[in-house]
């Protein structure tokens, strides 16, 4: 047992950073799409346009990389106001035309982003301080993909505490529940929806500004990034910060140790774990009890 966990020990290290990538992406879809009902398929677009953000501002210097944070949230949050936007008029129309109308944008929008960048992956390097390895329990990992564990796990926490732990939080919950109610109170309900979606979007640009060096920017990479968003909020549980963690690292060991142990299977691992967790726990690993 020691010997296999040492002979994969950098696999598995890879499969935490991989999933909490993930959960800083798919933790935006689960709360759009558990709490406001918008199905936003759009939403690797979003990561998207965060990488090439990275690649087109990071210089080699930690104050590029804080730039392009910087307007990779400035992007999200307009991003996501412009979805909330765009999506309002078709709530009461049901998924399908959301699905229809989300899906159009991110044909467009990422057919703008090759035309600007061309059609190969571009590689994004980290910043210089950060490049290069260090010695993790006799093994060389990369400097940069343990600051970024460190930074994915800081920002999962604040995601925790704002929407579970705090007044901001309860008032969303509450807008969910009874949106009429809140009305009532005074406050304006479009601004919290707003709010919901447009930090929602901010997350997944972010993940796409910090995850650059993991996952570059490149057609097709949208694509994969919302399919594997989609099956973490599956797999977690609707408008669950907890569930998507839980989802997004489980999903994040069995598509790293699949590629690594089992490589022509990995597809089949990533959708049969999909389907076993469903088997178990029809409503995901850690459900929302609230829903719009």
């Amino acid at each position: 047992m020691y010997g296999w966990l040492d002979g994969n020990f950098v696999s598995i290290i890879d499969g935490v950073a991989f999933g909490l990538l993930l959960f800083t992406i798919a933790v935006g879809l689960s709360l759009v799409f558990g709490m406001m009902d918008v199905l936003n398929l759009a939403h690797g677009t979003l990561y998207l346009a965060g990488a090439y953000v990275a690649y087109a501002l990071s210089d080699g210097s930690v104050g590029g990389l804080l730039l392009a944070l910087a307007v990779g949230v400035l992007v999200g949050t307009l991003g996501g106001a412009a979805l909330t936007f765009l999506t309002g008029p078709l709530a009461r129309r049901g998924h399908l035309d959301q699905a229809v109308l989300t899906l159009g944008i991110t044909f467009v929008v990422a057919d703008l982003l090759a035309a600007a960048f061309g059609g190969e992956v571009l590689p994004t390097d980290p910043p210089t301080s950060l490049r290069g390895t260090v010695d993790l329990l006799g093994h060389a990992y990369p400097v940069y993909r343990l600051v970024f564990i460190g930074v994915a796990t800081g920002l999962a926490a604040l995601v925790h505490l704002v929407f579970e732990r705090s007044p901001l939080g309860a008032l969303v919950r509450a807008t969910v529940a009874d949106r009429d109610m809140v009305r009532a109170l005074g406050v304006d309900v479009r601004k919290v929806l707003y709010g919901v979606f447009a930090l929602g979007a901010a997350l997944a640009v972010v993940g796409g500004v910090l995850g650059a060096p993991i996952l570059g920017p490149g057609p097709g990479v949208d694509e994969t990034v919302l399919v594997l968003s989609l099956v973490v909020v599956v797999v977690g549980g609707l408008g669950s910060v907890r569930g998507a963690l839980a989802g997004a690292l489980l999903i994040g060991q069995v598509q790293t140790l699949g590629v690594a142990l089992l490589p022509e299977y990995a597809p089949f691992l990533l959708f049969g774990t999909m389907l076993a967790v469903l088997v178990v726990r029809p409503h995901g690993l850690v459900p929302s009890g609230v829903r719009a």
